[in-house]
């Protein structure tokens, strides 16, 4: 070139172009383990993330940081088996076959996101690819749970453009997802539940979409993003109905109200956590809970109570918080690092499950004393669900792609199975 100029060519992921200033979308929800002290695996693979971003300004990939012995010796989990078939019989015989159903992707992201159950006792995965410069995603639906996540044994499956950073049903058939994109994605099963098929994706987040919840009519939805915005959806017209800035930080979490369609909370890293009704002209309430002095980081309501809600945040703190009083807040250090996610259970005294990003996954009586404790995962854990057709059966996944299934100790007066809720 005259002159002496030298032209650089970015590299393009697929399917969008890259940030100007060098950083990917993606980065900032993985790599804030990164910025504290103590963070072991994650810290590494947070840092070797943020170095690949810088690719974005160069003409060719950035070396590969060094990693700790520790961590360059770490394999994969080992999958965890099928279970045997029952009564004896010959596993080849009598066991499914492995056979992956049309536009499921060959292979799953090793990072799993979310996981929930249908009514039916279906399992739905979300599962992100954190390496390499494009983060991509896929979802997974899975009628035998336990043999999750063997690609070979779901009922279907579909590649996502981005990573997947929220995700739940909405009715029998729908999947709402968050993308690392900034979009709001709306996929849905067809009849015979063996194709995973788009419905609508809408960018309308500027960052990140970290968080999405179903409000109770199912017809509408909520969201929440690293923009610091909060959307309504209304579903079957793909439109956002509301859109607010309230916070001044990420929104973390968003959860919606059992029984009631307008109400919904939020938390996020300004420290702020909102309780919301959209018909009020000012729709968003502050909920200050001594019992919580840092970031919050989950929250999810109470399902026989809806005044009641949990809170989580960075330190670990678990919070039953009162929204007419929330100074009365009952509160328990049960993590040793942030909560990433909540589940309370069927009991007619419903259990409170809480995963974390120590690996450890706890289960609550209602006065917050520790009933269960699980420590095998090695990963961030990052999703729970409580099986529909078990009540003592708890199923978590992480990012070290494991699926578990905990079976959690039944309160006194309860049985197991789908009919022992009380009336």
């Amino acid at each position: 070139m005259a002159g002496g100029g030298t032209i650089s060519f970015v590299p393009l992921t697929a399917g969008r172009l890259p940030r100007q200033d060098g950083g990917r979308k993606g980065l900032a929800r993985r790599a804030r383990a990164a910025g504290g002290a103590g963070r072991g695996r994650s810290r590494e693979r947070a840092a070797a993330r943020a170095a690949r971003e810088h690719v974005g300004g160069a003409a060719g990939p950035a070396p590969a940081p060094a990693a700790p012995a520790a961590a360059a010796m770490e394999e994969p989990p080992p999958e965890q088996p099928p279970p045997p078939p029952a009564g004896g019989e010959d596993a080849s015989a009598s066991g499914p076959e492995w056979n992956i159903p049309p536009n499921a992707p060959a292979c799953m992201e090793r990072h799993l996101e979310g996981a929930h159950y249908r009514a039916d006792g279906a399992l739905l995965l979300g599962a992100s690819g954190l390496s390499g410069r494009c983060w991509a995603g896929s979802l997974w639906v899975f009628a035998d749970p336990r043999r999750a996540p063997s690609e070979g044994f779901c009922t279907a499956g579909v590649q996502t453009e981005a990573g997947v950073a929220d995700l739940c049903w909405v009715a029998d058939r729908g999947i709402l997802v968050a993308s690392d994109s900034g979009a709001v994605e709306l996929w849905e099963l067809d009849e015979n539940e063996t194709l995973i098929v788009n419905k609508f994706c809408k960018y309308e987040h500027d960052d990140i979409a970290m968080t999405v919840a179903v409000l109770a009519s199912s017809t509408q939805a909520v969201s929440g993003g690293r923009d610091f915005c909060v959307k309504v959806w209304d579903l079957p017209q793909q439109t956002v109905l509301h859109s607010y800035r309230a916070h001044s930080g990420s929104v973390t979490c968003v959860a919606s109200c059992p029984g009631k369609d307008t109400v919904f909370l939020s938390c996020a890293e300004d420290s702020r956590t909102l309780l919301w009704d959209t018909r009020c002209p000012k729709p968003a309430t502050r909920i200050v809970c001594s019992a919580c002095n840092h970031l919050p980081t989950s929250v999810m309501w109470h399902p026989q109570k809806s005044d009641i809600f949990a809170l989580g945040d960075e330190n670990g703190t678990v919070a039953l918080v009162d929204t007419k009083n929330p100074d009365s807040a009952l509160s328990s250090t049960v993590h040793a690092r942030s909560i990433t996610g909540f589940a309370f259970s069927t009991h007619s005294s419903p259990l409170l499950a809480s995963i974390s990003e120590d690996c450890s996954v706890a289960v609550l009586d209602s006065d917050l004393s520790e009933v269960f404790r699980n420590r095998s995962h090695r990963d961030f854990v990052k999703g729970l669900s409580w099986s529909p057709s078990d009540n003592a059966l708890l199923t978590t996944v992480g990012w070290d792609h494991q699926v578990l299934h905990h079976t959690v100790p039944i309160p006194t007066g309860e049985g197991s199975g789908v009919n022992c809720v009380k009336e």
